[in-house]
């Protein structure tokens, strides 16, 4: 079972832009190799800092409005949202310490 929360073009705002504490949102996709090798990263960072970090995944084929919206050129690509608004990003496949950085970054 995943730590990391599904989310869609309908819920996106209530779910990462409406959320107050850090919301990480995974852009990813099915075919996508380098997703699939940050994806279990990433769900041990969500069990890590539950409660603290909330983590999402979106899957870009499925939902374009939103991909879109962020201007997603590139999968994997990971945003930082705190307060609604974008305050940073990874992309591509990346070392787990360079995203667990970003993590405590953001969480202080």
């Amino acid at each position: 079972m995943s730590n990391a929360v599904t989310v869609t073009d309908a819920d996106f705002e209530s779910e990462v832009e409406k959320n107050e504490k850090l919301t990480v949102v995974d852009f990813w996709a099915t075919w996508c190799g380098p997703c699939r090798m940050i994806a279990p990263i990433l769900d041990q960072l969500a069990a890590d800092y539950d409660g603290q970090v909330k983590v999402t995944k979106l899957d870009v084929d499925a939902n374009i409005k939103t991909a879109t919206k962020f201007n997603v050129r590139s999968i994997p690509m990971l945003l930082f949202f705190k307060g609604g608004k974008v305050v940073d990003q990874i992309v591509g496949a990346v070392p787990r310490q360079t995203i667990e950085a970003k993590f405590k970054q953001h969480v202080a």
